[in-house]
């Protein structure tokens, strides 16, 4: 997966192999493998590669022993991670611990609503894992059209629904159009 994700990168760029073999004295025969899945870049080289691409490292890191399902295929999930953003934070609330349950944790989120009630309790707290890829049926949180959002991710015949469990919101059916990103799931807490 992070193959795949340093190749659309690396396109997005506008960037060829043999740029990028050029700009980190990586050969392009190892690129190429990285870029296949093939082999994991070191954390070396991940870095030299994404300071030539010019995105941080860190949200990269979070897919490295990650690979695709049939089912993030069907949806083309590479597409909706992001390589190159990260969640803004405007206040530290509090550190808490991390249950042995969520050993990915990257953060706990304070639950803002009761969209997802009664699932998550407004004010309780999830735990999310950055750039994690979601199955049908899964909890995300997801950046959807300027808003940060906590939803049930869906989906079928490649086709993206995201769903409140408050039966007062509609469901959200993802276009191309709409600017949308899976910051990451939130993991079940035993």
């Amino acid at each position: 997966m992070i193959g795949d994700m340093l190749a659309n990168a690396r396109k997005i760029n506008g960037m060829t192999k043999t740029d990028l073999a050029n700009n980190t004295d990586i050969n392009i025969g190892h690129l190429t493998h990285i870029e296949k899945g093939e082999r994991n870049p070191s954390h070396k080289a991940l870095k030299s590669i994404c300071l030539a691409l010019n995105i941080p490292y860190q949200p990269l890191m979070y897919t490295y022993d990650k690979e695709l399902n049939e089912e993030q295929q069907s949806y083309n999930a590479i597409n909706y991670l992001s390589y190159n953003k990260i969640p803004a934070i405007d206040k530290i609330a509090d550190f808490i611990d991390c249950p042995p349950t969520a050993p990915g944790a990257s953060f706990a989120l304070k639950v803002p609503d009761t969209s997802m009630e009664p699932t998550f309790a407004k004010n309780s707290y999830v735990y999310v894992e950055l750039n994690t890829p979601l199955n049908s049926k899964d909890y995300g949180l997801f950046y959807y059209n300027n808003k940060i959002i906590i939803r049930k991710f869906v989906s079928k015949k490649g086709k993206i629904t995201l769903k409140a469990d408050s039966k007062d919101l509609e469901e959200i059916h993802v276009s191309e159009s709409d600017k949308f990103y899976m910051i990451g799931k939130i993991l079940k807490i035993k």
